[in-house]
């Protein structure tokens, strides 16, 4: 986000405090409610199986909700994006503004991989799992956060075992109660 900010290229505001890198973004067509990164590509540069430069179309990309084409190459190694001119001062209080409200509604500032689950079709993840009764929910040092239902945070030492058992759990409650299967939002290897 410095870089946004010193040249004054506005567009990519919304994105201020997810953690992650820009190709992460990209691959995961990272965002908010509404907004996504892929809205703002023009192009993207990957290396191909045979590790062969290809330059690819926004359309080419298959951006989706949380996801993309890109995942499927060695390498995401450019991109071209469509950014507004603004004055870096309303870009860096915009920025500002982003990492207020994610600091009032989300664990900020505590080890975790961000949303887990991606939103079911009309309603929000974190709130079928706050009613299942998950919040609060510990696995180890893996814990569904009392802020925003749809993070696991580490509080210590969790291991991936730990996290992915809190996963299966949350994702059993809000079938059961529901009958909404949960999607990760988030990619496991």
């Amino acid at each position: 986000m410095g870089y946004v900010v010193k040249y004054g290229l506005g567009g990519l505001e919304f994105l201020a405090g997810i953690p992650g890198t820009l190709g992460g973004a990209l691959v995961m067509n990272a965002g908010v409610v509404g907004r996504e990164i892929g809205s703002a590509v023009r192009t993207v540069n990957v290396l191909d199986e045979s590790l062969a430069e290809r330059e690819l179309a926004a359309g080419a990309a298959g951006f989706g909700y949380r996801s993309s084409s890109l995942a499927g190459y060695p390498l995401v190694a450019g991109v071209r994006l469509a950014l507004t001119p603004r004055p870096p001062a309303a870009i860096r209080a915009d920025i500002a503004g982003q990492v207020h409200r994610r600091r009032l509604t989300q664990p900020y500032g505590i080890p975790s991989a961000g949303s887990v689950f991606k939103n079911p079709p009309g309603d929000y993840a974190g709130r079928l799992i706050e009613a299942a009764g998950c919040k609060g929910w510990r696995e180890g040092d893996a814990l569904v956060s009392d802020r925003h239902a749809n993070f696991i945070v580490n509080t210590g030492a969790a291991s991936a075992r730990q996290v992915l058992g809190l996963i299966e759990r949350v994702r059993a409650a809000v079938r059961s109660r529901f009958g909404i299967e949960l999607e990760l939002e988030i990619k496991t290897v």
